[in-house]
Parts: C-alpha cells; structure tokens; sequence
C-alpha cells in the first residue's frame, strides 16, 4: 500500500466531515455501546492509517469510512457490521494485532475483522489468491456479514480502481467476475451485482460501454416521455384501487443491454426493451399477492401480453428470495415493455438482497430460503479438498443465476441450477440417496443417471446399498455438493486400497532393516508423488513397482540417491522462469513478436497468441504462463480470461503491443442480415478485396427463409484495420450485424 505524509489538517477535517455524516445517519439504530465503539473504531484507524495513502494519493482513511457508509446505506446493515467495515483493514494493513482488536471490541467484531483479513505471507501456499477467496467464502457458515462486508469493500475499489494500472485493473476485474458479480446475485444484492458487471465491462471493453452509454444518455428524454404515454391509460384503474403506489421506470444495465446485442445480433436501436418499468404497492403482506395480480389484469385489459414471458416469482420466489411478477406487453408504438410488480417488502429485498431478507425474516416462510443454501456451503467446507481450487469451482456452482424447480414424489420442490442432472437431483435430497442411486425417474419415466432436468420434472430414486459412485459420475453432475461427495467417495475408496500398498511398503522396508517414517517420504518424492496417499495407492493398483532397495544406496539407516549416477527430475509444473527460453529459440513470426512482456520483448519466451480469442496488434492483451506451453497471449475479453486472472493471478504477466505495425493477423467475423439473393456475396467480397484491399482466407454463407449469416476469416494489420472492415461491412445494403467471433 502507497505510504506518504501523514494526513494533513485541511485532510482531517474533510475526513472528520465524512465520519460525522455516516454518524448522523446511523445514531437512530445504534445504542449508546454501538456509538462509543463507532468513536473507538474511528480513533483507531485515524491513527493506524496516518500515513497511508490510495493509489489516487488521498488518506487511505476515506476507504474504510466508505465502505462502512456503503454497508449501512446501499445492504442495509447495522451497527456491528459498519463498525467492522471501518476496521476491516487495520490487521492486515498496519500494526494493529487482531488481539489488540479483541481487547477493545470484544469476539463477535473482531471475528469479523479476523474474516475479512487476508492470509499473510507465513503461509507456503501456490495460490493465496484461492485461499483468500476460500476463507471469505468459509465466513458464510458463522456470520455472512464478513461477505457483505467483503461485497462493500470492492465496491468502493472498483469505484475508485481509475487510478490503479491497467494490468491491475483487469485482475480485479476478472475476481470480480468470477466469484463476487455472482455471489452478488447469489445473496440477492441485484444493484451490487448490476454495478459489477458495468464496471466490468467499462474495464474488459471500454469501447463498447462508451458506445452503448452515449446512446443511452441520448435517448434519456424519449424514454422518460414513452413511461409517461405508457402509463396515462392505467392510471386511472391504478387509482380505483385505492391503495399506494409509485410507477418507476430503469434502464437496463449496460452490461446486460451488451449481452442482450451479443445474444439477438442485433443494432442498438434495434433492443426496444431497453427500460423496465416498475410498479410497486404499499400494502399488508396479506393482501401483496392478490393486489399484484390485480395490477397484471389492469395492464393485461389496455395492453397485449406475451404469454411466454410472464414469469411468476410472487408464488414461486427465486433461490435467493426474490419475489416479483414480470410480465412483457406491447406498449405504444408496437415497442416491448417489461413491467415488473411488486410490494414495498419485496422491492427492499430485491434491492437489498440478503440483509433486507432478514429484516422480513418469518414473513411468508421464507426464511428457509438461505438456511437451505447454507446448508449446501456447510456442506461443502465439510468436504475435503484437495486444494482452494477445487473448493472455489464447487462454490461456484451453488451461485447459479438460472434455476429449475424440482418436485420430489411427495410434491416437495427443490430448486437446481438450470443444467442440472437426475444424479445432482439424487445428491440434493441427500448424500446417501446419491451414493446409493441405482435407478431414477423422471415423471414416471426412467431415465439416464446424467438426464438434464426441467421446471416442474417429478423425481423418483431408487437406491441399493451396494451401489457405490464411481469416476464416470463426475461427468454426469454440474452441483457442487454432488461433484464432491463423489471426489470424496473416490478418495476414501482410494484411501482404503492404498492401505494395501502401505502394508506391503511396509513390510519391504522392515525385511530390509528400514524404518518406515524415516525413508517414506523419501520414496515418495524419489518417484514423483506429492503425497504419501497418492503413492500407496500407485503401488496397490500396480501403476509403479515396489521400490527396489538395491538401487539405492544406505546412509545412517536411510535411503539416499546413489552417488555414482547422476538423477535429473523434471517431473510436475515447471517454474516460472523456466518458461524462458534457454539456448536456440524456434523462430516467431513478425505479428507475433511484436509484443512486450513486463516492459521487455517477448522473444525471451516460447509463446504463442492464444487460439481461443486470436489477438490482433491493438488489443488489450495479457500474458498467460502455462505448464509446459510456453507463454500464451490472450485478449482481455477472452472467454478465458475471467478463470485465468482470477485463480491464476500468479502466473499472468502483463503484455502490450510494441510501437512498430506488425504484420497480418487472422480474424473470424459473423455477418448476418436479409437475404436478397446471390448480390449478398458478391457485395460483401467486393468489399473487402477491392475497395479494403483485405485478403480473405475463407468465406462461407448460408440463406434461411429470407434471413442469411456468414463467416468470413480474414487477414488484418490491427485493430484499427479490423475497426475500418467491421464498420463498412455493416454500411452494405441487406446487413444488420457484423461481430467478431470469440471461440467458446
């Protein structure tokens, strides 16, 4: 963390402003022992963060106050949790010790505190980027404030991230996107979530985020007029119902207008359900769901529904509890409307997710709806992993954004990922039922173990002790929880054959006058194990043979390599800087050597532009060391990406173009529009030969009902070569959308 000078007086008082605000707000719900340790937690981090400073240069101060300010206003927390927010960086960050925390604000805060610290440097671990993650993640089980806290603290970094380096800032981005945006909308924190995922995008693809907020902010006027002649013909039925209401009208997210002009190929101008347009009821929670429906028939009478997208989460709430009735009509105009209805309560916990939740907890039952997914995290740190990274991937499946409903025989609903499989099915009622799982049922029919499950399916299982999982069942599972239960199963089976090749490792060794715990784990690491269990298990199943003594020499009772032969392991992931090249270098091509790694050029490493995204000279870029690849050059908005720089933060280097143009680069586009006859070619070929120059490497198109797409792979310089091609392309007559392909 930058150090500088102490904060000045001019400083102090700005802080102090920003302090006494957050005061004023909270006194209402705070107690007088909550107000005095506000005061204490704020004398502590005024002096344990003096000379701290942001990347920005202002008092690192102002970081905690936020985050605590973020806590309170924008989840809904209390007391306890914004006073943990202020010191969620004092014992990670400064002198501070957690016992030092522990004598002024007692257990539950500095438990707290102890979870939002991150692992220090004492522990030899690879990833400490997974292990931090893990132990945040753990929190969930003893105070899921720790996280809500965690959510607020990177909130306010990204908010600010403008002044971190680039390289940095595509790091963030990527942990964001892979386990913060969807723990986000896992605790129902949808505004949280929604500001993720813009700021994501405003890092990964600055260009498109610009685009699509200018066309917004131009188009502001003309929405806020179109809500206006929406909602003049209902208002009147509205009000003989006699009871509060407010009509909002959002925007959708940038990023989620950006995935909706992926998914339809579509222009921008094109997305007519660009806005939503909320009702919301203040009323009894007795009379919600009848005056909700109510609200539906009224805007059904004036306006046409579309009946496959009426989504109904009033009578069946979401996994994360969210309850509202959406229903999509055609408005003035001929233009789709989204209209979603909901209560006071419910649009708390919508926009407030998980803390809101609890304030309304008893309301309705629902308050088993989180008790059941912690259920399922418990479950999971239950388990053993073989490392953070196994653990992190089975979390990640519990944060699904698309669900299924499942009913048990006896009409019980489960809620699954969308994509999940009878056997996940079997592993949700219960570990045993997994094990056991023999025969399942589908509404009546039976069906294959792996047999992907939809909104309603009836399941029956049918179970036999001595069914036991085997490794194939992995394929046919995506929940965590299933996928390792089975991992553990696997490894306890392991387990117990292992002991066979223990007992006899043993008893070699005793006829050789060894002893055992003195030359083990030699052994193991003479053949290559990292473990004593993977070993005894390599040696049951006859993968290796049974050490021979004779090859080894004995010094002092132990086993040791023989002096007389030279022994050269290059077993397992090389090191970092044995990715460098050493001695003669196969020759690059010119496109692809134009490239700096931390500031010096690339030809110092085996490398290759990553096939998955092709990177032209222009991109933003990153450098990837894999295990036995050399360096691979992927684009920042690779599919990739996000897992890459999440989980192996380690082994990203940073990567930018050189100054000097390179040579030709291969890109795949898809071009769709209206097909009017074989002119469509002909247009396009032309285009790109004759009045771009452009070489084209292949080209393929096909026509379907008066609708055509094509693919067309062609050779570019840059980036801003491809810019020319894409924007004249998409001028010709009869073409609606022209993307560059990413591979999947």
């Amino acid at each position: 963390m930058p150090k500088g000078k102490a904060i000045s007086e001019t400083e102090y008082k700005e802080i102090d402003k920003e302090f006494h605000s957050l005061i004023k707000k909270v006194r209402p719900k705070c107690t007088e022992e909550d107000l005095n340790n506000l005061d204490k937690a704020y004398n502590l981090i005024l002096k344990a963060h003096n000379y701290q400073r942001r990347k920005s240069g202002e008092p690192y101060v102002f970081h905690p106050i936020e985050v605590a300010r973020i806590c309170f206003e924008e989840i809904g927390l209390g007391a306890t949790s914004i006073i943990s927010a202020l010191l969620h960086d004092v014992v990670e960050d400064t002198d501070t010790s957690l016992e030092e925390v522990g004598d002024v604000f007692g257990a539950k805060i500095t438990k707290i505190v102890d979870g939002l610290t991150k692992l220090d440097g004492t522990y030899n671990i690879e990833n400490k980027q997974a292990e931090n993650f893990k132990k945040v993640l753990s929190s969930l089980v003893y105070d899921v404030r720790v996280v809500l806290i965690k959510m607020a603290d990177r909130l306010h970094n990204l908010r600010t991230i403008g002044s971190m380096p680039r390289e940095k800032q595509i790091r963030i981005a990527a942990e964001t996107s892979y386990i913060y945006s969807p723990l986000a909308h896992r605790l129902g924190l949808y505004n949280i979530r929604t500001e993720f995922n813009d700021i994501i995008m405003k890092i990964n693809d600055p260009e498109q985020y610009n685009e699509i907020t200018e066309k917004l902010q131009a188009s502001e006027s003309e929405r806020n007029k179109y809500i206006k002649e929406f909602i003049k013909p209902l208002s009147n039925k509205l009000n003989e119902l006699d009871v509060d209401y407010r009509v909002l009208g959002r925007s959708k997210a940038i990023s989620s207008i950006y995935s909706k002009l992926q998914k339809k190929q579509v222009p921008f101008e094109e997305i007519y359900d660009l806005f939503a347009i909320r009702i919301i009821v203040d009323v009894p929670t007795d009379m919600e769901k009848s005056i909700c429906w109510q609200i539906y028939s009224i805007i059904t009478d004036v306006y046409n529904p579309i009946p496959e997208r009426l989504k109904d989460w009033i009578t069946t709430p979401k996994g994360n509890g969210y309850e509202s009735l959406h229903t999509t009509v055609i408005g003035p105009k001929g233009r789709y409307v989204e209209v979603q209805i909901r209560s006071e309560r419910m649009d708390d916990i919508a926009e407030r997710g998980f803390a809101a939740h609890w304030k309304y907890k008893g309301v309705k039952n629902n308050n088993n709806v989180y008790d059941k997914w912690l259920d399922n995290v418990r479950a999971l740190l239950d388990t053993q992993h073989s490392d953070a990274l196994e653990f992190l991937n089975d979390f990640k499946s519990n944060l699904f954004h698309k669900e299924v409903f499942i009913f048990t025989p006896n009409g019980d609903m489960r809620i699954l990922p969308e994509g999940a499989t009878a056997l996940d099915f079997a592993f949700d009622i219960h570990s045993d039922v997994g094990y056991h799982a023999t025969a399942i049922k589908v509404n009546n029919k039976l069906v294959p173990m792996g047999h992907v499950l939809k909104n309603g399916d009836q399941i029956q299982v049918t179970t036999n002790k001595n069914q036991k999982p085997s490794e194939h069942w992995l394929k046919l599972t995506v929940t965590g929880k299933a996928r390792s239960r089975i991992r553990s199963a696997m490894k306890e089976e392991k387990r117990q054959k292992g002991e066979l090749g223990k007992e006899a490792l043993i008893r070699k060794l005793k006829n050789a006058k060894l002893d055992f715990e003195d030359n083990i784990d030699f052994l193991v690491k003479n053949n290559g194990f990292k473990n004593r269990p993977d070993y005894y298990f390599a040696i049951a199943s006859g993968d290796i043979k049974m050490p021979d003594i004779k090859s080894f020499d004995i010094e002092n009772n132990k086993l040791v390599e023989p002096k007389e032969e030279e022994i050269i392991q290059s077993e397992g992931i090389p090191a970092l800087s044995d990715t460098k090249v050493k001695g003669k270098k196969k020759a690059q091509k010119e496109s692809e050597s134009n490239i700096l790694v931390d500031g010096e050029p690339i030809d110092q490493y085996e490398f290759s532009l990553a096939r998955c995204c092709s990177p032209v000279q222009g991109d933003d870029i990153f450098g990837y060391l894999t295990s036995g690849k050399g360096l691979k050059i992927h684009r920042v908005n690779c599919k990739n990406a996000t897992h890459l720089l999440a989980n192996y933060g380690y082994r990203v280097l940073k990567a930018e173009w050189g100054g000097r143009s390179g040579s030709n680069f291969i890109v795949d586009l898809s071009i769709t529009g209206v097909d009017s006859g074989p002119g469509v070619i002909q247009k396009i070929t032309s285009e790109l030969s004759n009045n771009l120059g452009i070489n084209i490497r292949s080209f393929s198109i096909a026509g379907n009902q008066g609708y055509f797409e094509g693919k067309v792979s062609i050779f570019v310089k840059n980036k801003d070569q491809l810019n020319v091609v894409m924007n004249a392309i998409n001028k010709l007559e009869g073409v609606t959308n022209v993307t560059r392909v990413i591979k999947q």
